[in-house]
């Protein structure tokens, strides 16, 4: 074999490598980048189980969005000193990954406050929202913002927004800032931080224009807003109203919970039609969340629960919006609940796993380490 002939194959063996790595490396950014996004919108359906989805899609008259979804899992819901989860337990795994006690809001459970997503995303630069039929300082989003021992407190847990930092806010439980045992105004001390403070009371969320650059809170009820069946309706316009906001307010991303608060509320009245109601205008939600994130490309929708209420049942007998129910509590259960995932990341959310591993996901499709 003579010098060219064996420089000729040297070669070819250098090039055949180098392409070979650099195949590797191309594979390797490929697989990276669908993994990671810009956006996360996490949709909580208080309460919701398979028994509610179900019922919500029977009683609708056309296909739900929640079946647009391909990627579903199942998550355990199980507090650390209860098997049966409260809210402010179920949430708090979603906002810091760590298991705590019923009635505690993102504290562990040692009573140790654990460092919440929004916490993480508003290092990284990106904005954050939180969205709810309930009141805002309520259990679900209060674990998102907040580290306190007993969920009942809500006026103190309400002035702990003036020590964190929310791009914007919209729920109940005005009262828990303006009408206050201590006398103090928490929402002028918010609009003195900066805040624009809008209230159901001056004007409808429609007819707002804000001001994209200052962070938005917007009060829906003096306490608890009305259910679905009572006239309430500015879920899904809230959830647009926040996207667009996020959007304008910080280029960089955001993170998104709204909360379905009253699913919950009619399992625990074992109210079938209540469930119904509130599961119909959650789906109008979801389907606002997935039309954004289909034509934004680089958005995570998760729609999720922190548990069943009500061990609610669609018996026999039933018949396509005519249905015969049972309830076996007018608590929550320990029943696991399904994860609906779409967008980049959305297939590590497919199996079994924990109520934890929702915010170790949501970190991962981030970018974000601990």
């Amino acid at each position: 074999m003579n010098r060219l002939t064996i420089y000729t194959l040297f070669s070819l063996f250098l090039f055949t490598n180098c392409n070979e790595n650099a195949a590797e490396k191309s594979l390797f950014s490929a697989s990276k980048s669908p993994n990671t996004a810009q956006n996360i919108i996490l949709l909580i359906g208080d309460g919701m189980g398979i028994s509610q989805i179900t019922a919500g899609m029977y009683a609708s008259d056309s296909i739900l969005n929640l079946e647009r979804f391909k990627s579903i899992g199942l998550q355990k819901t199980d507090a650390a000193n209860h098997l049966v989860t409260d809210s402010a337990a179920g949430a708090t795994a979603f906002a810091t990954g760590k298991k705590t006690n019923n009635g505690v809001v993102g504290m562990d459970a040692q009573l140790k406050s654990a460092k919440n997503i929004i916490e993480y995303v508003k290092e990284k630069g990106l904005a954050a929202g939180l969205v709810a039929t309930s009141q805002i300082a309520h259990a679900t989003p209060a674990a998102f913002f907040a580290h306190h021992p007993k969920r009942a407190k809500m006026e103190n847990i309400a002035a702990q927004l003036l020590t964190t930092d929310v791009d914007l806010l919209i729920g109940g439980g005005q009262n828990h800032f303006e009408a206050r045992k201590d006398n103090r105004n928490i929402s002028k001390e918010l609009a003195q931080k900066g805040y624009q403070v809008n209230s159901f009371m001056t004007k409808s969320l429609d007819k707002i224009e804000p001001n994209y650059k200052d962070n938005f809170l917007y009060f829906t009820a003096a306490s608890l807003p009305l259910s679905v069946e009572q006239g309430r309706d500015y879920l899904p316009l809230a959830t647009s109203f926040s996207i667009d906001f996020l959007k304008k307010h910080n280029s960089n991303g955001f993170f998104l919970m709204v909360e379905s608060s009253q699913i919950d509320w009619g399992g625990h009245n074992n109210n079938s039609d209540y469930i119904i109601q509130e599961m119909l205008d959650f789906d109008k939600v979801i389907g606002r969340a997935l039309d954004f994130a289909e034509a934004d490309g680089n958005t995570l929708v998760i729609v999720t629960s922190d548990h069943e209420t009500g061990g609610y049942s669609i018996n026999y007998g039933s018949s396509r919006k005519k249905f015969k129910t049972g309830f076996t509590t007018d608590y929550h259960t320990a029943q696991m609940v399904p994860v609906f995932a779409y967008g980049p990341n959305e297939e590590s959310f497919m199996g079994i796993y924990d109520n934890t591993d929702i915010f170790k996901k949501m970190m991962e499709t981030f970018g974000i380490e601990k």
